[in-house]
């Protein structure tokens, strides 16, 4: 009975979080459409440069203690303020530092609007200080019904600002003051919804606490947010910003599936897996889960994106962004693999081996810019392709801990996925068949949907496969046991 209450709980969570991400994403993604159609791809290239910093300095703001607080089951009080405040200085110092480096930045790329816009921008930096903290108050408690409306609610303010300001005319700026609009919006929302208030306490000790297993996280999401925007550096410098808007264009649309379903599932995950951190089968059974049902949906999403990709970029973004598109296609490939990373990486934090996850980072990232180094002498799509290369290579890395860990072998976690797998390279297969007719780009992408959902559903339903008798049965209990309260 308890294990039912605990599943209700984890399933109830999920629900919420993906409606927070898939929802708010979605507004996000029609906004973004809209953007686009307006502005200029040089526009986001500038605010993607931009963006890389902002990226990094959030780091260290919102990164290892966040998690380590999570992962804390006695976290308190003394924790939560002691960890809010130091925030707050760190993201003073932070801002200084940008504030009187922009004008060298923007020498490097040779783009003086870099200065007033990163100026600008990086005040989002103390929102996300304030809210770093009901963050993990909320995904303590699983309490995700909280960030659906409060993400909803921003978007749905900063979406109208941007397209409001992007039709009169003020180019990037119209992007730069709806992230500033978002992130403002999100922050007030969550301060009346989350019960939580700093108090005047700060504990040395308590925070010297969460950095010994923090420190690990932090400098592991420094490495990787470092390696993942270095391309966009490079590209920035070595081509121009529209070519790293065409690039980051490519990104969103599979980035957008993927980092709100696995991202959700996995958001769910790490406080789910921490709790049960001293039953090794418990968390196996619960990471063999994620992998396959994270599998199940995302493979045949990343395939059929690849695949009705042209089509997609004429009709929402018309002609002038179809360079992305190649982009868009190895990018798809690339996180088809996401499943297995963040499911083993999760595990691995919510086991207390934050030593582990620090290593795995840094032979990742070695590799990475080995590859990375060799891939930019052969132009930018190569360097697209380079990062496909070392999602491949990473995925056995970050899989081989659980082998000792949980006795979850890279071999049986490939058993598990193999039949989603088989399905959405199958159905991606007929699907991209459809193109030969030549038919209207709007017409070739609505019989490639239909008939991809109509082939990938029904071989799962025909051939039984495991992951959608599951998800089948797991709806069937959820709508039952939803009918039993209301009765």
């Amino acid at each position: 009975m308890e294990n039912q209450t605990a599943k209700s709980k984890i399933l109830l969570s999920l629900l919420w979080k993906l409606m927070e991400r898939g929802g708010t994403q979605g507004i996000q993604f029609v906004v973004q459409i809209v953007l686009a159609r307006i502005l200029v791809p040089n526009d986001y290239g500038i605010i993607s440069l931009i963006t890389i910093f902002i990226t990094i300095a959030n780091v260290f703001i919102q990164s290892g203690f966040n998690t380590a607080l999570i992962q804390k089951k006695d976290a308190n009080e003394t924790d939560f303020s002691s960890v809010f405040y130091l925030s707050l200085l760190v993201t003073s110092l932070l801002y200084v530092i940008l504030f009187f480096n922009s004008p060298s930045i923007a020498n490097f790329y040779g783009i003086p609007q870099l200065i007033p816009v990163l100026r600008i921008l990086s005040i989002t930096l103390f929102f996300g200080a304030f809210n770093s903290i009901q963050n993990a108050i909320v995904s303590k408690r699983m309490e995700f019904k909280k960030l659906f409306f409060s993400s909803l609610g921003a978007i749905l303010i900063s979406g109208t600002v941007g397209i409001i300001l992007a039709y009169a005319g003020f180019g990037v700026w119209a992007l730069v003051l709806q992230q500033l609009t978002n992130q403002f919006s999100v922050t007030l929302i969550l301060w009346f919804t989350v019960k939580w208030r700093p108090r005047l306490i700060f504990s040395f000790k308590r925070v010297r606490g969460l950095f010994s297993y923090g420190w690990k996280l932090l400098l592991s999401s420094l490495i990787d947010t470092l390696y993942m925007n270095l391309r966009s550096l490079i590209i920035g410098k070595m081509y121009s910003a529209a070519m790293l808007g065409f690039y980051n264009r490519g990104d969103q649309f599979p980035q957008l599936i993927v980092s709100n379903i696995n991202g959700s599932i996995q958001s769910v995950m790490l406080p789910a897996l921490a709790s049960e951190q001293n039953n090794r089968r418990r968390v196996k059974e619960m990471v063999r889960r994620s992998i396959v049902t994270s599998s199940f949906i995302v493979f045949p999403m990343m395939m059929g994106l690849a695949v009705v990709g042209e089509s997609l970029v004429k009709i929402l973004l018309t002609d002038k962004w179809l360079p992305c598109v190649p982009f868009l296609q190895v990018f798809c490939l690339s996180y088809a693999l996401w499943p297995i990373h963040t499911a083993n990486l999760q595990a691995i934090n919510a086991l207390g081996r934050s030593d582990i996850f620090l290593k795995l980072e840094i032979v990742k990232k070695i590799m990475g810019i080995t590859v990375l180094v060799i891939s930019m002498f052969y132009g930018v799509y190569a360097i697209a392709m380079g990062m496909l290369i070392s999602g491949i290579i990473s995925s056995f890395i970050n899989a081989y801990p659980n082998l000792k860990l949980l006795n979850y072998s890279y071999r049986e976690q490939w058993k598990d996925i193999f039949p989603s797998l088989v399905l959405s390279l199958i159905m991606g297969f007929i699907t991209y068949n459809v193109k030969l007719f030549h038919m209207t780009a709007c017409a070739t992408l609505i019989i490639q949907v239909c008939i991809g959902g109509v082939i990938y559903i029904g071989m799962a339903r025909i051939f039984k496969i495991e992951c959608f008798v599951y998800l089948l049965n797991t709806v069937k209990d959820m709508f039952k046991n939803r009918k039993g309260v209301i009765r």
